[in-house]
């Protein structure tokens, strides 16, 4: 198979979807791995690092696109790259449907095979392709609500870990999957007051086990989310319904609960955000205020941190590769049911429900498509 890794073009996207450890055991193999120059820079590796393990490196995107049989990628194709994917072609990324009609209409019209690392599920209920950028986000998230916290970017001037004699801020998690947890061991090992919501009561009794005592785990209800959000310095929405869009648990009137200069770091934002005032931001611009409330809602957060991200990612994603390399995309999803269900969009038809209930689309069986 010739294995495609075009450059990400997203803003500030830093990632790749590829290592050169990666393009190595590929083309140890006997495939193909064509890499568009200077794909992997914004990650610390060189073109000369691909070519020493036997990946040809392409002058330009079009040359990967038109070339390659399946496309690796980080961030879901924007605009500008609609029109290079071809009938047939295998696209294997992040592509949250459920957040973009335009998105999803694009790939139906392409014909090709659309599988998304966020939707690929183990039988635990885990998302491996997810956990990693999760991991990622959560610790970020914290990172940049305390950051935006400074008086300098906008925020209530709070140190989120306090100290002695001054009380630490109050972090507010809407959320207890990996982003959540991630970003609470964040926060409590910074020293700030942590309040974890979710609505898994077996979930918040694990959490009760693995986190530190100034985490305080709570029900998620409408009234439980109003009361922490009047104490909240940081706000951080993690919450995750795979593959579909992302409730919004705070309304614009609740903003008016929250004290100004208050940070809301979104991380849903990309399942179109779990606050009503969310709207996706790059770091270029980051954040934006509503109501005196700061924002912040990078779509591609982990982009910001390249070298770690693109470590994890990868080490998550190319065993997926390798094996939709190796057997084909249909071969390959009928021996794995976890990869099966990475399937969204199949040579026009879309065959992911959460895809096909957020925009009222018909939804096709993937099994007889395999």
């Amino acid at each position: 198979m010739i294995v495609g890794v075009p450059k990400e073009i997203k803003t500030a996207e830093n990632r790749v979807a590829l290592v050169p450890a990666g393009a190595e055991s590929l083309t140890s193999d006997g495939h193909a791995v064509l890499v568009e120059q200077g794909a992997g820079l914004g990650s610390g590796f060189n073109d000369e690092a691909y070519r020493a393990v036997g990946a040809e490196i392409a002058p330009s995107a079009d040359a990967v696109w038109a070339k390659a049989e399946m496309i690796m990628k980080v961030k879901e194709p924007t605009e500008p790259e609609w029109s290079r994917i071809r009938k047939g072609q295998v696209v294997f990324t992040y592509f949250h449907f459920a957040a973009s009609e335009p998105l999803t209409k694009a790939i139906i019209k392409s014909g090709s095979v659309a599988i998304a690392y966020e939707t690929v599920q183990l039988s635990t209920g885990e998302l491996p392709l997810l956990t990693p950028m999760s991991e990622v986000a959560g610790r970020m998230a914290v990172q940049e609500g305390a950051k935006y916290l400074e008086k300098v970017f906008g925020g209530s001037g709070i140190l989120l870990g306090g100290v002695p004699g001054v009380l630490p801020a109050e972090v507010l998690i809407l959320g207890g999957g990996v982003v959540g947890t991630n970003a609470a061991k964040m926060a409590a090992g910074l020293g700030a007051h942590v309040t974890l919501l979710d609505v898994s009561l077996d979930r918040l009794r694990y959490l009760s086990d693995v986190l530190a005592a100034n985490v305080d785990l709570l029900f998620s209800n409408r009234h439980n989310i109003l009361e922490q959000l009047k104490k909240a310095d940081v706000v951080v929405g993690a919450v995750l319904l795979p593959g579909a869009k992302a409730p919004s648990l705070v309304k614009r009137g609740d903003l008016k609960l929250m004290k100004p200069g208050s940070v809301i770091v979104d991380v849903a934002v990309d399942q179109g955000g779990c606050i009503e005032t969310t709207k996706p931001t790059t770091h270029d611009q980051p954040t934006y205020v509503v109501d005196g409330i700061l924002h912040y809602a990078v779509a591609n957060m982990p982009g910001g941190l390249p070298r770690t991200s693109t470590l994890a990612l990868t080490n998550a994603t190319f065993p997926y590769a390798k094996k939709l390399a190796r057997l084909g995309w249909k071969d390959a999803c009928k021996k794995d049911p976890s990869l099966f269900l990475g399937l969204n969009v199949v040579e026009g038809k879309v065959v992911y429900p959460g895809v096909a209930e957020a925009f009222g689309l018909p939804l096709a069986d993937p099994k007889a498509l395999v």
